[in-house]
């Protein structure tokens, strides 16, 4: 079944089924199918042009402040991420020295996150965020299994306690994984979970509760330690007691740089695994994430695998086997050239910048910020009533301009208010805070000029007819 399916419509219906490359080479002007294998070759450089020329029709990444992934790389992370393109990396035993590198990016990760550091650290790295969390809700699903079945209790009525307004694939794993996913209501004040609502969530069949560090709405982290602290309470007092998992998505990889006095990591007891996105400010291209527990009694033995694989015998954890090493290449080639102080300046630059941006929108009488909270370089605004356009007016028409600027609906309990985000990242340079600011005036008053305009024909047209 495809994913991305066709809608047929009658201009569908007329589409042409194949491609005329027209390119002068070789006397190429004839044409080849669209979805059908033609039945001979042609030459590479041909085969490129097409896709590059059909290619250039996406909008350009580094002008996407839809996405969280990383759009830019220095040249040497990009030119090691290619030497390694071939190398699957779930061969250990024929690649080691990646195996060992993963294995690297592993214990750096997790002392980072203030794990044990007298024990090898537990955690492997992931096709992505999505990945890892649900190797983190497997986890918490069989430790609460075992639990209740040494007590001699039933196991059929697991459930996740998160705010509505975590990352789809944790809906994702409460569906897949037979789980129910008790999504709490968020807003109109704090577009996030809270210690109260998480703890007044829980019961006895609660395997978890996800802790987002980095909302995808606004930015914002999830106060980790307070929830932490409510379900200490909720426990002493008699009430289930029940771990945490912290999405770091994106804000695992800024916090520890530029909010060192934050408590959200294995500083804290109850929280038994963290996951972060490699690929977002990890600083590496779309394709790996991460996923560390708190020590090894925290992942069931009986999750990991040993395999005999290729002439050797491999634990393995993971939903995804086969998997580039370019991209746990590219993570270490970051953990080497950066070091702490280069993902400090570097995390500390993009909140500058967003800070800046989102003071200077904040000023313009057609918007409004969403209150911002601590959290990762990320900011959501919305029109006020001075403005007589949308936010999905705004994104629009500055789509024409080359910039994503995804306008959308805040999570239930704040989905009356539409919005449009921002995500400052590594290579979103303040002269392209800039430009961007000067193309979102313009727009406005653009915009505002047009439903001028209207307003006047509208009452012109209304004076005709009387």
């Amino acid at each position: 079944m495809p994913l991305h399916a066709n809608e047929t419509t009658p201009e569908r219906a007329a589409e042409p089924v194949a491609v005329r490359p027209q390119f002068a080479q070789d006397l190429e002007t004839g044409e080849v199918p669209k979805f059908a294998l033609a039945d001979d070759p042609m030459p590479a450089a041909t085969a490129y042009q097409i896709v590059h020329d059909e290619l250039m029709l996406d909008g350009n990444a580094r002008l996407n402040l839809a996405t969280f992934v990383t759009t830019w790389m220095e040249p040497e992370a990009r030119q090691l991420m290619t030497e390694c393109a071939e190398k699957n990396m779930i061969d250990k035993d024929e690649y080691p020295q990646t195996a060992e590198l993963e294995r690297r990016c592993v214990n750096i990760l997790a002392r980072l996150w203030h794990a044990d550091e007298s024990e090898e650290a537990t955690g492997c790295s992931t096709a992505g965020s999505s990945e890892a969390c649900m190797l983190g809700g497997l986890a918490l699903k069989w430790r609460w299994r075992d639990r209740r079945r040494q007590q001699g209790l039933g196991v059929d009525r697991p459930n996740l306690v998160m705010g509505a307004n975590v990352q789809v694939c944790w809906e994702k794993f409460c569906r897949y994984f037979d789980v129910e996913a008790r999504l709490v209501d968020v807003g109109p004040e704090v577009a996030h979970l809270t210690a109260e609502t998480a703890a007044a969530h829980c019961d006895e069949n609660t395997i978890g509760v996800v802790a987002v560090l980095g909302s995808t709405y606004d930015g914002a982290y999830e106060p980790v330690k307070e929830i932490c602290d409510a379900l200490d309470s909720l426990a002493a007092s008699g009430g289930p007691d029940v771990p945490v998992h912290v999405d770091g998505a994106s804000g695992a990889m800024v916090a520890p740089f530029v909010d060192e006095d934050l408590e959200w990591d294995f500083r804290l007891p109850r929280v038994q695994s963290i996951n972060t996105s490699g690929h977002k400010y990890g600083l590496v291209y779309p394709g790996v994430g991460w996923i560390v527990w708190r020590d090894a009694s925290a992942l069931p033995a009986e999750l990991v695998f040993n395999v005999d694989y290729l002439g050797g015998q491999m634990p393995t954890f993971a939903l995804n086997f086969s998997r580039p090493g370019a991209h746990v290449v590219g993570q270490y080639f970051n953990f080497l050239r950066l070091g702490r102080r280069g993902y400090t300046d570097v995390q500390a630059a993009c909140r500058q910048t967003a800070d800046w941006l989102a003071g200077e929108i904040a000023a313009m009488d057609e918007y409004e910020l969403i209150p911002r909270r601590r959290g990762i370089p990320v900011f959501a605004f919305t029109t006020t009533p001075a403005a007589p356009f949308s936010v999905y007016d705004v994104s629009e028409v500055l789509r024409g301009r080359g910039w994503l600027v995804p306008a959308y609906a805040m999570p239930p309990g704040m989905e009356k208010i539409s919005v449009l985000r921002v995500v400052v990242r590594n290579g979103f340079s303040r002269d392209l805070a800039e430009m961007l600011l000067d193309d979102l005036r313009t727009v406005t008053r653009r915009l505002g000029a047009g439903a001028a305009v209207r307003v006047a024909d509208a009452t012109e047209r209304t004076a005709f007819h009387h």
